[in-house]
C-alpha cells in the first residue's frame, strides 16, 4: 500500500517539475515500505537521506521557475518549502537519537504535507502559471 497515491491534480503543467513530484513520491512510498519491515534502520536512514537530498534539489528547481516568471506569492510558497525540510530533519534527527520512527505519525506528516502542498500551493502556482 502506497502512503500517497500520484492524481493529475498535483500537475503544475511544467514537464520537469512533475517528473520530479512523481519522483517525490515514489521515493517517499519507498521509506514508507521500508518502515514496515523488520531491521531496516540502515534502509530507512538512507531513505531519509535520499529523500532530503532529491526534495532539496526540486525545491530549487521550482524556487528558480517561481523567480523566473516572477511568480507572485514566491516568498509563501518557498517558506512552505523550508517548512518540510525542516520536518524531514527533525525526522531524520529523530531517527538518528535511536527514538524510532513512528510509523503512522511519519505518515500523517509527510501525507498531509504533500497532499496540502500540492493540492494548495502548487495548483495555485498551476493556475499562476495558465492564465
Amino acid at each position: 500500500m502506497n502512503l500517497v497515491e500520484w492524481r493529475d491534480e498535483f500537475k503544475i503543467g511544467i514537464e520537469e517539475v512533475d517528473f520530479e513530484h512523481q519522483e517525490l513520491i515514489e521515493l517517499i512510498n519507498e521509506l514508507y515500505a521500508e518502515t514496515k519491515k523488520e531491521d531496516s534502520a540502515l534502509a530507512v536512514m538512507d531513505c531519509l537521506e535520499e529523500i532530503f537530498a532529491k526534495i532539496s534539489a526540486h525545491f530549487a528547481l521550482e524556487e528558480k521557475v517561481m523567480r523566473d516568471l516572477q511568480y507572485d506569492e514566491y516568498e509563501d510558497h518557498k517558506e512552505d518549502h523550508e517548512l518540510l525540510l525542516d520536518s524531514i530533519m527533525d525526522i531524520m534527527d529523530e531517527y538518528a537519537d535511536d527514538t524510532g520512527l513512528d510509523e503512522e505519525e511519519f505518515a500523517d506528516r509527510l501525507n498531509n504535507w504533500f497532499v496540502r502542498h500540492f493540492s494548495t500551493k502548487d495548483a495555485r502556482m498551476h493556475r499562476f502559471l495558465h492564465h
